[in-house]
């Protein structure tokens, strides 16, 4: 295994294990591929990769100061989670994804199931389908479900292939090796760089698919936390679009930031890069019903990376 391979398996258990709250294991990952990247001369833009993970660092090492137990996300009756629908989303898929978005991801998966039907939602639906099926059960049940749309005449190959694209750096995320099927007339060939010295990880590999995002960082540049990087988790992807929910408790970190406000110089994380870009606020809302009643859901969309 190459460096540069070495580097983003380092990150990608880092990440993995900092999402199952194991933050003694991921402190140590980061400092592995701290010291792997601190070897390379002459890699662009060491510094900032190096600032990126020690502030990843500092931030776990705040978290496990004040942790605190965390319960599933109860499933609210049908009542609530048509309010959730309704507030939240104009489209079908909006809606279900919404559903998602708040924990309900039995629910949802019942949606984006029926949304499968529909052509113009089939592939968005199939992608965020695997991912809930990821939240409630395992990776394991996720790659069951594809052999079986693969096994089917459901989808078309190109659309089969947009879901194995999604999937598969899913799956190699949480260790396993297994490749994908992939569908017959899709197949690629594999592009590996072997010089470590090019290195590049302030940006996705490609610039046409967003990467899945587990974090970002914003840089306050006014009010209370002015001169500031503060970090929030992802709770939801949809390609460009992310949501975070911040909890009540932490209405002041947001306090200054409102619908339309553009974000310049966020750090995105990923289990495989770590890179900078801008984003705009879409909405900021403070959630009225459910288990999450107070808290806020901001939603950005990534403007560049």
């Amino acid at each position: 295994m190459n460096i540069n391979h070495q580097i983003k398996s380092q990150l990608s258990e880092a990440e993995l294990y900092r999402a199952q709250g194991l933050f003694s294991e991921a402190i140590a990952k980061y400092h592995g591929a701290s010291a792997l990247i601190d070897e390379i001369a002459g890699l662009r833009n060491k510094t900032r990769l190096l600032k990126a993970i020690s502030d990843k660092i500092q931030a776990i090492e705040k978290k496990t100061e004040k942790v605190e137990t965390v319960t599933a996300t109860p499933e609210l009756s049908e009542k609530g989670q048509n309010l959730i629908k309704n507030l939240f989303g104009e489209t079908n898929l909006q809606k279900a994804i919404a559903l998602a978005k708040f924990g309900q991801f039995d629910a949802a998966i019942a949606e984006f199931t029926n949304l499968l039907k529909e052509d113009a939602y089939r592939v968005e639906a199939g992608k965020h389908l695997l991912r809930c099926v990821m939240s409630v059960s395992s990776v394991e049940d996720a790659i069951d479900r594809y052999n079986q749309w693969f096994s089917g005449d459901m989808f078309t190959a190109e659309q089969m292939e947009a879901i194995r694209a999604y999937l598969q750096p899913m799956v190699l995320q949480k260790g396993i090796d297994t490749p994908l099927s992939i569908p017959a007339g899709m197949e690629k060939e594999n592009q590996v760089s072997g010089n470590s010295a090019e290195i590049e990880f302030d940006g996705p590999e490609s610039q046409e698919e967003i990467l899945d995002i587990t974090s970002i960082g914003i840089p306050f540049t006014n009010g209370s936390q002015k001169g500031k990087m503060v970090e929030f988790d992802v709770n939801f992807q949809s390609g460009e679009m992310l949501s975070l929910i911040i909890p009540r408790s932490d209405k002041g970190l947001i306090g200054d930031l409102h619908d339309g406000d553009k974000l310049d110089d966020i750090q995105f994380y990923s289990p495989i890069a770590i890179f900078t870009g801008t984003a705009v606020i879409t909405q900021k809302t403070q959630i009225e019903t459910g288990p999450k009643r107070g808290d806020f859901c901001l939603d950005l969309k990534i403007n560049s990376i």
